[in-house]
């Protein structure tokens, strides 16, 4: 028996509430206010433009605390629509400015200018109504005598019926003077749905509602539709926004009773259920059944991405909102946790989808972003890493400015920040006098600076031997008459055995090219050739997400000395062409295991900054795609057609011991037959006639 992870069980929302409404005859808006007061409503909405604030020159009537109330506005016995009640609490705030003749004589001013103390007030309450897509605003008047006129105390309320809104939505309220004499008072009220009202009965648009129930399915979540056989309804997924409309993932219209499956891996908290039968004018119920669940959380982090926009911008993307923030930290080598830079810099709180910045003056491969929630760590990634290179064996100097121009120094290590000069047992202490000599010469790098203080990256690497160069002399030598001839040997067997890293990039433009992709890749491995591709890892790249798969895969690639191979076809050209023209990513439906895709924004700036020659190459396959229709930019990297040039295509993929030709040219008849059937299917698919697959433009036969 499977252990539900999420207990759900559902109709339309959470448990209902029971609401006795009381019900408003006829359609026009009214207005009423407390014994003593005088309220008028305006026949027109007004403009909603609450202007600044400005100061009250008197005193003045202000809304101090907003009520609402449910309310049902019937036409009919059994037609009615749900509606919100508000009242408007006032009270008297400033108070009356002295006379210049009273500051001047120190006496009554003129019995005149007395009548505006005892005259009442009179004041125009703005109240403001939004509920995605509707917005509105009303103007009260009211007027309040003389006689209840004291300063700081309430004077009353005035009520507004009504403003209508849909079952089950969230309608903001907001309440200001014309003009405005202080911050406006703000309400949110959440409507209840069809089956939280004693009274479904009288709206029409709940008579005809699905039921639907929200229950686990294992690990899934299971969507039970039940409504009768005759019953068309719309269902429609989305995620919620916190502004704007809802970004939608799947609808479709259904007839009778349904039972829909979800995957946990799709479960965010803000999937949200939208259901409604397909009447004019019906009702649309909104769930978020998601919102709580521990595990759509972690989901939600596990698919969180952050890219890196420019030297100093960046952004985290994800498809819910997330309470989150960032600071920089410091990853040395050795895989020592990444110690926060914070002091001197700050945690910032960050929104999702929304570009960022940090006051960086340089890049640095060692410097990494670390993403908090509720104080716990949920990324952290070395943006920088991709496009300067692997983490250095630098050390992080500290510089901290007091007053009077008086700085000190320390050096960032896993023990913490050692003082400069300093004879402690560090590494950095031992150093110290050279680090501080390296700063003071111009040999360290600036990364961050302002009036507190500065962060600099120092080289270490030539230091961090030379204690023990002698010491390491005498043994190399010592073991180097023994062991040379057995290393060289032994490195030569293990090369040959091991065979070289590729790594195969390719676009999923079908089902049937992936199987060719997989058959080549099959046939590489043979040779042998270690192979990478994302077909063969499925699961780590669901796990990890095709960004952070391909990074890992083309560090070590590049890393042992291995080949990147762009596989090029009419879908990979579209895709290229439309990153090269836009900059950006291509929108459409993202594949989860498109690693084609989520590569462009790493092997961009090795060909532009001329770091692709001799660690990539690119091919084709012949009749599919002709060489010259690859794009320009990767041309400067060998271009070869599969399977007419596979001699050559090999022999860019050896090691510079690559074999004899004629040894190549076996390999490359043993590649050419694996690839035959599965070149075969390809162009003519089983029950195809005449000439088969079509193919796309830029097409040629390879010769």
């Amino acid at each position: 028996m499977p252990v539900p992870w999420f207990l759900l069980s559902l109709a339309l929302g959470r448990s209902p509430m029971v609401l006795p409404l009381e019900r408003l005859v006829g359609p026009q808006d009214a207005t009423h206010c407390s014994p003593g007061l005088s309220c008028h409503l305006w026949d027109n909405d007004i403009l909603c433009l609450p202007g600044d604030i400005v100061p009250a020159l008197g005193p003045v009537l202000v809304p101090t605390h907003l009520q609402t109330e449910l309310v049902l506005r019937c036409g009919k016995e059994t037609d009615c629509d749900l509606c919100v009640r508000v009242a408007v609490h006032l009270a008297v705030h400033g108070h009356w400015e002295e006379h210049e003749d009273e500051k001047k004589f120190g006496g009554a001013a003129d019995p005149g200018l007395e009548k505006p103390r005892n005259a009442s007030l009179q004041a125009q309450v703005v109240l403001s109504f939004q509920a995605y897509p509707t917005a509105r605003c009303v103007l009260l008047e009211v007027q309040v005598p003389a006689a209840l006129v004291q300063f700081g105390q309430s004077v009353g309320s005035v009520v507004y019926d009504c403003f209508e809104a849909a079952l089950g939505s969230e309608v903001q309220i907001w309440s200001y003077t014309q003009p405005r004499y202080e911050k406006k008072l703000n309400l949110t009220q959440q409507l209840p749905d069809c089956r939280g009202l004693e009274v479904r009965n009288s709206i029409r648009s709940c008579w005809a509602l699905p039921w639907l129930n929200v229950s686990a399915d294992g690990d899934n979540a299971r969507l039970v539709l039940n409504v009768s056989e005759e019953q068309h309804f719309s269902l429609f997924l989305y995620w919620k926004q916190v502004q704007g409309p809802p970004k939608p993932w799947w609808q479709k219209n259904l007839t009778g009773p349904q039972i829909i499956t979800l995957n946990h891996t799709d479960l965010v908290p803000c999937l949200c259920i939208q259901v409604w039968p397909l009447e004019l004018d019906s009702f649309r119920t909104n769930i978020c059944p998601f919102r709580e669940d521990p595990r759509a959380h972690r989901n939600l982090w596990r698919a969180a991405r952050l890219r890196l926009l420019t030297l100093q911008s960046w952004r985290l993307e994800a498809l819910c909102p997330l309470p989150a923030e960032a600071a920089l930290c410091w990853q040395a080598p050795g895989g020592d946790p990444c110690q926060p830079l914070v002091p001197p810099l700050s945690w910032e709180n960050i929104t999702v989808n929304k570009v960022l910045e940090f006051p960086l003056l340089e890049g640095h491969p060692n410097l990494c972003v670390q993403v908090n929630s509720w104080e716990k760590l949920q990324l952290q990634e070395c943006l920088w890493a991709d496009s300067l290179g692997p983490l250095n064996d630098d050390v992080l100097l500290l510089e901290t400015r007091g007053p009077q121009n008086n700085r000190s120094l320390c050096a960032l290590e896993p023990s913490g920040c050692t003082s400069l000069p300093s004879r402690a047992s560090t590494m950095a202490a031992r150093l110290g006098e050279y680090l501080l000599q390296d700063l003071q010469s111009g040999q360290c790098l600036q990364l961050w600076n302002d009036d507190l203080g500065a962060l600099w990256a120092c080289p270490m690497d030539k230091y961090s031997h030379k204690r023990w160069a002698l010491v390491w002399l005498a043994c190399l030598l010592f073991a180097a008459a023994l062991s040379l001839f057995l290393l060289l040997r032994k490195d030569h067997a293990k090369a040959a055995a091991r065979g070289r890293a590729a790594l195969l990039l390719y676009s999923a433009d079908d089902s049937s090219f992936e199987r060719l992709v997989g058959a080549l890749a099959s046939a590489l491995c043979e040779l042998p050739l270690r192979v990478a591709v994302d077909l063969w890892s499925r699961r780590e790249l669901s796990a990890q997400g095709p960004v952070a798969w391909f990074h890992a895969q083309r560090r070590q690639t590049l890393q042992e000395g291995g080949m990147v191979v762009l596989l090029f076809s009419p879908g990979a050209v579209a895709l290229c062409s439309e990153w090269l023209q836009d900059g950006v990513s291509v929108p459409g439906a993202n594949c989860p295991h498109d690693a084609f895709r989520a590569s462009l924004s790493c092997v961009l700036p090795d060909f532009l900054q001329g770091r692709a020659s001799g660690r990539y190459v690119a091919a084709c396959f012949d009749r599919l795609l002709r060489p010259d229709a690859v794009p320009a930019l990767f041309r400067t990297v060998p271009v070869f057609s599969l399977p007419s040039q596979l001699p050559d295509f090999l022999g860019a993929l050896q090691r510079p011991s690559a074999p004899r030709p004629r040894r190549l040219r076996e390999r490359a008849e043993q590649v050419s037959r694996a690839l035959q059937p599965a070149l075969e299917s390809y162009f003519h698919p089983p029950g195809t006639p005449g000439q088969g697959r079509g193919v796309g433009p830029g097409t040629g036969d390879g010769t």
